[in-house]
């Protein structure tokens, strides 16, 4: 009986490095099924929404689905189709915008009175010299030239998880032989329902309001490829801590490839900035609040988890999927304590509350 607690270690252990295998391995089949169940998040909120609307709440609660599931599948091709023929145009403009970066140093010294010499050459050799802007761009921004099978899978199967999830509660007390443990469980998956649908619902209506706005940025400026930037930073915004920066990275650094000018490129900096800090300390907190109860260690661990896990698409699902665990575990006795440990704010019971 002592080595119980040593046993119950190692099975965990195994536990997780099978679960951490089986998402490795099976990414290509998991990752649309998790994004399309996403999705219907998203789409039910919507539709809701819709019924809401004093023009629309008379009309069927079916005719509402089939509406947004048409708008979620023509929204989903083309951000399939768009990226996929920007990222190729991004990386054959590439060897152009290497060239307006070879003139950069002078200009620059130029403006600043300051003569060329070693030191700037020293600079430029070390630097821009050694970049091969064409790679990078495929480095970076390749994976969105390949999303179109995910695209088309994740359309497939939201189309039917949508179609039979008014019969799924019917399903969960079937396959329950207790109705004590499958009113317990329909709890669970009602209040991750809830929980989870709330707070996809808000996060995409603030991304595509962020989006429109650096859309309106980026465009106003000139800046090739704004739709494409505008689309980048909305999707990366979904990633917690990192994804602002990284949205506005990537356009800010081809600008100074593109205009070959330090002050409009800092200029488009500092407009990208302002948005992102008013969409993450304005709107955000406003709309969203605290309604995820998560420890901020959590969701960086969490975040660098599902990133090596699932590169881009794990980071941007990093907040859904860990406080599915954080409302899961606290509902069973013998993962009580993993939800404990995940969540921010305890009950009195000694179970994390997933409210705001």
């Amino acid at each position: 009986m002592t080595n119980a607690p040593f046993l119950n270690l190692a099975l965990a252990v195994l536990a997780v490095i099978a679960v951490g295998w089986l998402l490795v391995a099976g990414r290509s089949i998991l990752l649309p099924i998790v994004m399309a169940v996403i999705s219907v998040y998203v789409m039910v909120s919507t539709v809701e929404g819709l019924a809401r609307l004093p023009g629309l709440k008379h009309l069927p609660h079916f005719l509402l689905r089939l509406l947004v599931l048409a708008g979620f599948a023509v929204t989903f091709l083309g951000m399939a189709v768009v990226p996929a023929a920007t990222v190729r145009e991004i990386i054959d403009a590439a060897p152009l915008y290497q060239a307006n970066l070879t003139g950069l140093p002078e200009r620059i010294a130029g403006r600043f009175g300051i003569e060329t010499g070693a030191l700037i050459d020293t600079l430029y050799s070390a630097t821009v010299a050694r970049t091969d802007l064409q790679a990078l761009a495929f480095t970076a921004l390749g994976g969105f030239a390949s999303v179109g099978v995910t695209v088309f899978l994740v359309v497939i199967y939201a189309a039917f998880l949508l179609a039979e999830r008014g019969s799924f509660p019917e399903k969960l007390s079937a396959a329950v032989a207790s109705e004590a443990n499958a009113a317990r469980a329909l709890k669970v998956v009602t209040e991750i329902n809830t929980q989870i649908r709330q707070y996809l619902a808000l996060k995409t209506l603030i991304n595509l309001i962020l989006g429109a706005i650096c859309y309106g940025i980026l465009w106003s400026l000139g800046v090739d490829f704004a739709f494409f930037w505008a689309i980048v930073i909305a999707l990366l915004n979904y990633i917690p801590y990192v994804g602002s920066y990284l949205g506005v990275a990537f356009p800010v650094l081809l600008s100074l490839g593109q205009f070959a000018s330090l002050p409009t490129t800092l200029l488009l900096l500092g407009l990208l900035s302002a948005a992102q800090v008013f969409v993450g300390n304005v709107l955000e907190p406003r709309w969203i609040g605290r309604q995820l109860n998560m420890r901020p260690v959590v969701v960086l661990v969490a975040l660098s988890v599902w990133a090596a896990l699932w590169g881009i698409p794990g980071a941007i699902l990093t907040m859904p999927m860990t406080s599915i665990l954080i409302i899961v575990t606290p509902s069973f006795g013998s993962t009580r304590f993993i939800g404990v440990l995940l969540s921010e704010h305890v009950d009195a019971g000694g179970a994390g509350r997933t409210g705001a």
